[in-house]
């Protein structure tokens, strides 16, 4: 039953390639198919979460037992295709064809099979051994779309396991078909491959002939010559770097008599697809309106869209204080004081200024950061639910007209929306635009999306001064931002890229239901993170700020801090700050959290409610919105900087982002305190 391709040979299985003894396994897929559901029920915490070798691209390998050896399981980046138009793309093909894994788990989505199924024709081509696992069968269930596993397996020539990863629902029968393929070592069954027009593949044969002897390794010849017709930009460079000229020359000519030859091949992988799906998927019946359908009327609607997504964030905000605010207090009340206490205790004999660095500098600084966890907690537990569902994408083309203003469309959002949780990912995540005029424009505005740590600075200082207002003032400040950005978008797309615009394509992935453990997960991950920071870095800045603080005798008002805050007071006047609250805005430069540990260690060493009640004491409430306002459209972290000048490959860019942001910021700090003292607030 299956449809070979003209001079396809049966693949060999072959389990153990690696030299380690290890069992190497590749999970691959397009974006929206679940594959980090499966990647955390299979591996859990025994994850580790870095960036592929030169390159900023997240990458995630993990392991678990398999029959009583252990298996090391690579989430490659997801990709549409196999070919070089983006590095997620060349990441996943060159860990394929280089580190040879024992297996290729390809994940497919039940509900939209058709789309999902490209990827996985061009993986049938490689020589990898390749296992498809079907996902969200659920969700196909619930659009009254019915995909046959056996018959789609008999069509592939591939093993398939149909499963629902959010449940962790056929995980058995996955990894009794994963120890199955593994410990089989005869020849593999023939798998259906696409294939291209005769007139085409007569191309191919005559450029497999040119490169006769001159593939480079490791890749295969037919993949490389196809390829070639493909117009691969990588694969063209690599090609013409190993050919004598002449040769090149031969090649070069076939390709240009064949310059639609990308039509041809993209138009059989579909016909390969239509086959796919014609034996194994039974659609809906026509007029059949299924849930995605019913949800998208509202929450894709141009103007019922943005209020839903205007309520969401709202209460994302609610929750933060009413479940955020009490925990910091408790996690103060019963945790951290009592430690300051202990350690004082402790250290009542020790020289003054042991007992200062230690209680002051260490716990005054970083318990401080610490009682943020129960916020933060909160914030990425409720991104991840969002990104989960798979709303994420609504939200982006709700977007699209308000990014219209800024000559971008709804596909700069995604990563704009990124920048609630951190503004690093967000300016990575402008990779994503087309145009480099889009994405240099995201990339500017990217940091005035208030992240998690600048959020947990107003969700610590706003109750203390506004009371049960906090939550108004708080989204008033997200709005101001927000403001900012798109008045700061349109000025810098005027200016500079004279009014253009981008049209907006996007994916809308199906609803699903999210996945406990995967939000967990990220949770867990995000949170050690940011545990692991208050620890280092966190701890370094907070010690450095007390030793200038007690140097060189002992009192804060005659230390090098003082000095040095004095002598940048007069900047702050105007948007009344003192210059306590000017060294804690600079400090807050290494990292967001900084400001709060700042003002833990010139205040005493105060921690949670003390400290904010210290504050409080000491400045009105037109200082505190004008410090707020400051502190959420301040320059970025040191972090952030050092992205957007990796990812605008430029220090003009860069120095121009401080120069706008200290404007905007300053600006704004100004003209609401001012504004708030003559209204005698």
């Amino acid at each position: 039953m299956s449809d070979c391709h003209d001079g396809a040979a049966p693949r060999q299985a072959s389990s153990s390639r690696n030299t380690n003894g290890n069992i190497l396994i590749a999970l691959a897929g397009q974006p929206n198919m679940g594959k980090s559901t499966l990647f955390n029920h299979l591996t859990g915490l025994n994850q580790h979460v870095g960036n592929w070798s030169g390159k900023t691209i997240e990458r995630r390998d993990g392991t678990f037992r398999l029959d009583g050896r252990e298996v090391t399981l690579v989430d490659l980046p997801g990709t549409y295709s196999l070919t070089a138009n983006s590095a997620e793309e060349v990441i996943a093909r060159e860990f394929i064809l280089r580190e040879k894994p024992d297996l290729v788990l390809a994940m497919v989505s039940a509900a939209n099979l058709e789309r999902s199924l490209y990827l996985v024709a061009e993986l049938v081509s490689l020589p990898s051994p390749l296992l498809l696992v079907l996902n969200m069968v659920d969700v196909a269930d619930q659009e009254g779309i019915h995909v046959d596993p056996v018959a789609l397996s008999a069509a592939l020539g591939l093993p398939v396991v149909p499963m629902t990863a959010t449940r962790s629902e056929g995980m058995p029968e996955l990894l009794r078909v994963l120890a199955q393929s593994l410990a089989d070592e005869r020849p593999a069954a023939a798998r259906s491959e696409p294939a291209i027009r005769a007139d085409h593949r007569a191309a191919l044969e005559q450029i497999l002939a040119a490169l006769q002897g001159f593939v480079p390794a490791p890749y295969p010849p037919e993949w490389t010559a196809l390829k070639l017709l493909e117009g691969d930009a990588e694969m063209t460079r690599l090609v013409r770097a190993q050919l004598p000229a002449e040769q090149w020359a031969a090649v070069e000519g076939i390709l240009r008599q064949h310059d639609d030859a990308f039509l041809a091949v993209a138009s059989g992988r579909y016909e390969w697809i239509g086959r796919m799906v014609q034996a194994a998927v039974e659609h809906p019946k026509p007029g059949q309106i299924n849930l995605t359908e019913r949800i998208d009327r509202l929450a894709a609607h141009p103007a019922w869209g943005l209020l839903i997504l205007a309520l969401i964030l709202g209460l994302v905000f609610w929750l933060t204080f009413s479940l955020g605010s009490p925990l910091q207090n408790l996690l103060t009340r019963f945790l951290l004081l009592p430690l300051d206490g202990l350690v004082s205790g402790w250290l009542a004999g020790s020289p003054i200024w042991l007992r200062g660095a230690i209680v002051n500098g260490a716990l005054g600084g970083v318990g401080a950061v610490l009682t943020f966890l129960p916020i933060l907690l909160i914030f990425f537990g409720a991104f991840a639910f969002l990104e989960d569902t798979g709303y994420m994408a609504r939200a982006a083309y709700v977007m699209d007209n308000l990014m219209h203003l800024m000559g971008l469309h709804g596909k700069s959002f995604l990563p704009l929306f990124l920048g609630f949780g951190c503004n690093v990912p967000a300016v990575m995540g402008t990779r994503t635009i087309d145009t480099w005029q889009a994405r240099i424009l995201t990339i500017l505005v990217a940091p005035l999306v208030p992240c998690t740590a600048r959020m947990a600075v107003v969700a610590f200082l706003a109750p203390a001064f506004f009371g049960a207002n906090a939550i108004y003032v708080s989204w008033g400040l997200v709005l101001l931002s927000l403001l900012a950005l798109v008045l700061s978008g349109s000025l810098l797309n005027l200016v500079f890229f004279k009014g253009q615009r981008s049209a907006f394509i996007m994916e809308m992935p199906l609803y699903h239901r999210p996945d406990g453990r995967t939000i967990g997960l990220l949770v867990w991950q995000r949170s050690l993170a940011f545990v692991q920071k208050a620890g280092t870095s966190i701890l370094g800045v907070s010690m450095l700020i007390w030793a200038f603080s007690y140097l060189p005798g002992g009192d804060l008002q005659s230390s090098y801090l003082a000095r040095f805050g004095h002598l940048i007071e007069p900047f702050g006047h105007w948007m009344g700050f003192d210059w306590r609250l000017s060294v804690a805005l600079i400090s807050s430069f290494p990292a967001k959290e900084n400001a709060i540990a700042t003002l833990g260690v010139l205040f005493g060493g105060g921690v949670g409610s003390s400290l904010a009640q210290s504050l409080a004491s000491v400045y009105s409430r037109a200082t505190a919105l004008s410090y707020l306002a400051v502190s959420i459209l301040f320059i970025p972290c040191a972090a952030t900087m050092a992205v957007i000048r990796q990812e605008s490959g430029s220090w003009k860019w860069t120095l121009f982002e401080i120069a706008l942001l200290l404007v905007i910021s300053l600006g704004a700090g100004g003209l609401i305190y001012q504004t708030a003292r003559a209204l005698g607030y």
